[in-house]
């Protein structure tokens, strides 16, 4: 596309605290500074020196960075900026004022507390709406680009104080030109949330998102995964293999309609499950609000605040993956240890 003009500005950022560090980088939370006085919160995420150098991880980090920068949705973090200062490559990101999914769960078993049904099936919902989008998005001649995430977890789960819900890390996910993956030769994800491809080692196309939603689902129903196993082998083989149950019988309030999406949503057979993100999405919604009113992101949003002011405040790191948190002390006086 052609330009009007263009506009030469310098980027300048102010590191304030390093909110996670992982293996392979940092994200801090910094200050993106303007003129006359101007201030934005932002997430700097860093990648280490010695991935920098080498050349498909860097390539990947910087087609993350493409590829999320122009997936503008609601219920997906923002990226604003790829730079590269002294060598080293950073992405400013969307801060986010809240919690991933993991650190909530977490706190709900720390405090006794259920999460409403109507509650977990309008956090999946909202995923899917994120994925919907994500599945759908086409370049610039309308091609479709054929993201699939790969890794959706609690960890890439982020539920703000406000109560939107976003996923993120985009850091695994294929995308036709944008991501290189070498899948069919190597397993990526998180084993107890994977896809039963996945698990096989097989190629993924949108169908292996909405079985790993299934998953969070059933996660958030009944406060755990029925996949997880002592290690991650253990966990894929139960993903490939374990009977699915009647998940009415594992938690009350789970009625005929609710055990039909988790059943399609979990189906092995890729003609058996759903086979796009807004049938799914349509099936939660319709769960949720058939009769009338339902859930929120205010609702959402009141029911995490008051989760987090019981117990302390809330944590500022997402442990194991690259979301953000901002910290908010004011909210609670204890931070509860991640799992």
């Amino acid at each position: 596309m052609a330009s009007l003009f263009s506009i030469q500005s310098e980027f300048r950022y102010e590191i304030v605290h390093k909110i996670f560090e992982g293996g392979m980088g940092m994200v801090y939370e910094a200050e993106q500074l303007g003129p006359r006085g101007f201030v934005k919160r932002v997430a700097i995420k860093i990648i280490r020196q010695k991935y920098a150098t080498q050349k498909l991880f860097l390539e990947n980090f910087i087609g993350e960075a493409k590829l999320v920068a122009d997936l503008i949705h609601t219920n997906i973090v923002q990226t604003y900026h790829l730079g590269e200062a002294r060598g080293v490559f950073f992405i400013a990101m969307e801060l986010i004022r809240g919690v991933n999914l993991e650190q909530f769960q977490h706190q709900l078993r720390l405090r006794g507390r259920k999460l409403p049904i109507e509650l977990a099936v309008f956090i999946v919902s909202r995923v899917a709406r994120g994925l919907a989008y994500a599945h759908a998005k086409t370049d610039g001649r309308g091609h479709s680009l054929g993201i699939v995430h790969r890794d959706v977890s609690p960890k890439n789960v982020m539920l703000a104080f406000e109560g939107d819900v976003k996923l993120t890390d985009f850091g695994i996910a294929k995308a036709r030109g944008l991501l290189q993956d070498q899948e069919g030769e190597v397993v990526a994800g998180k084993a107890d949330y994977m896809s039963p491809e996945q698990a096989d080692f097989q190629v993924t196309d949108p169908r292996s998102d909405l079985f790993s939603a299934g998953v969070v689902l059933a996660d958030l129903l009944l406060g755990r995964n029925i996949f997880r196993a002592e290690d991650a082998a253990a966990s894929r083989q139960r993903i490939l293999t374990m009977p699915i149950p009647d998940f009415r019988a594992l938690a009350e309030g789970i009625d005929e309609r609710l055990e039909r999406i988790l059943e399609r949503a979990l189906a092995r057979r890729l003609e058996d499950r759903y086979a796009r993100a807004e049938e799914l999405l349509y099936d939660l919604e319709y769960y949720i609000y058939h009769a009338g009113y339902g859930p929120t992101t205010e609702t959402l949003g009141r029911f995490n605040r008051e989760l987090f002011a019981e117990a302390g405040p809330a944590p500022t790191t997402a442990p194991g993956s690259t979301e953000v948190l901002e910290h908010t002390a004011r909210l609670a006086h204890r931070a509860a240890p991640p799992l």
